[in-house]
């Protein structure tokens, strides 16, 4: 079964540090954390603590206590609702798992569930994961990949403002197939 340590691990190599672009439609972001979308998560008050210091936002990676809260908050807010524990291929989960927290929880489920041919509906139920772990692992991955270049694609064409991440999202999108 999926460790979520190796999958959370990994995602944090492709989420990178802080970062307040402007043009990202999360806004202030930590850890892949958009403060637009999780306004009330506490990692934010140990952040607005840092940001007079001459070290910000270099110094929030040694804060131990931010650290805790960037686990917790994945483990609780994708993995635990992705059932990932209960994918059997480590790599299945890590894709699965950080398209989710790349592109949102629902939109992670329900590309996975179009592939495994499942009904869409946005839960990664007892049926969902049967077909995830008993399908082939190189044919999931690569029709999970394309799909989520599409659905990169998409953003570009709704929001040209976007393009600039499109290099980052495809490497992002290629590494599970490894």
């Amino acid at each position: 079964m999926a460790e979520f340590n190796i999958a959370f691990q990994r995602t944090l190599t492709h989420e990178g540090g802080y970062s307040n672009d402007q043009d990202d439609q999360g806004g202030e972001t930590y850890k892949g954390i958009s403060r637009n979308a999780h306004k009330a998560w506490s990692g934010w008050s140990i952040i607005d603590k840092y940001k007079s210091q001459s070290d910000f936002p270099t110094a929030l990676d040694k804060n131990p206590d931010l650290s805790v809260l960037i686990k917790q908050f994945y483990q609780t807010n994708f993995w635990s609702p992705l059932n990932a524990d209960h994918i059997q291929n480590q790599t299945n989960a890590n894709s699965i798992f950080d398209f989710a927290v790349n592109s949102g929880l629902t939109t992670s489920i329900r590309l996975a569930q179009s592939i495994v041919g499942t009904k869409i509906d946005g839960v990664i139920g007892d049926q969902t994961l049967k077909k995830v772990n008993s399908m082939d692992f190189g044919h999931f991955q690569a029709a999970f990949t394309v799909a989520k270049i599409e659905y990169y694609m998409n953003i570009i064409r709704n929001r040209p403002a976007n393009k600039k991440y499109l290099s980052g999202w495809i490497t992002r999108a290629l590494v599970f197939n490894d």
